[in-house]
């Protein structure tokens, strides 16, 4: 078992655990954004779609539990990286060029990071821990109403989408799967899939603010 531990606290097993926690993140989202879609059927569709949700009771606790501690693990292995890196910031980036070269995303991962981990909060604060007695449509059009959550939402959609078109590169890398010929596909299937998940989510905020009906 100790082999087992050693090496996932390697320099190489924290980045399989950071792909591999990125990977399932990544793909809740993305069925996190096609649940959220159902508000483009309006109301009624919204609700009934979160009420099957909730109908799931422990399996919908246990998914809670499970993604955080996918979070929690990609978070505190990004960070003991990220200062293992900064200690080590003389060599960097000397696989970098090879792998890609820098891009926004790679540049901005720490930032981008903190970012959502704010926006996760916030998001929280404002969807999960909130009176029951409402529901989530009320909610929704309530949050979205406020012009600082609209911005702050925004603003950790931006950061998402730099974050996951990094990460998902960052994936393929940790794998092994690099080769000129196709890392010009792996980064547009990057930018594909961040693209995807950040425009339903920025679509939806675009016509609930100019149709302010929608969940009335």
């Amino acid at each position: 078992m100790s082999w087992f531990i050693q090496s996932l606290t390697s320099s190489l097993g924290k980045k399989y655990i950071m792909a591999l926690t990125g990977f399932m993140l990544g793909g809740f989202l993305l069925v996190h954004a096609a649940g959220n879609a159902s508000i483009f059927w309006g109301r009624a569709a919204f609700i009934s779609y979160a009420e099957h949700l909730h109908s799931l009771g422990f399996l919908l606790s246990a998914a809670e539990i499970i993604l955080l501690i996918l979070f929690l693990a990609h978070v505190i292995t990004g960070l003991v990286l990220f200062i293992s890196n900064y200690s080590a910031r003389d060599s960097r980036y000397v696989v970098s060029g090879s792998a890609g070269g820098r891009t926004w995303g790679s540049l901005t991962m720490p930032y981008t990071g903190l970012i959502i981990l704010g926006f996760i909060l916030v998001h929280l604060f404002n969807f999960h821990f909130v009176d029951d007695s409402r529901t989530i449509a009320d909610i929704v059009a309530d949050v979205l109403n406020r012009p600082l959550y609209t911005v702050t939402y925004s603003i950790g959609l931006v950061a998402l989408t730099l974050h996951i078109s990094h990460g998902f590169w960052s994936m393929f890398q940790s794998a092994g799967i690099s080769h000129p010929k196709y890392d010009c596909f792996i980064r547009f299937c990057a930018w594909i899939f961040c693209g995807l998940i950040a425009a339903i989510f920025f679509v939806i905020v675009f016509v609930l603010l100019v149709k302010r009906n929608l969940l009335v």
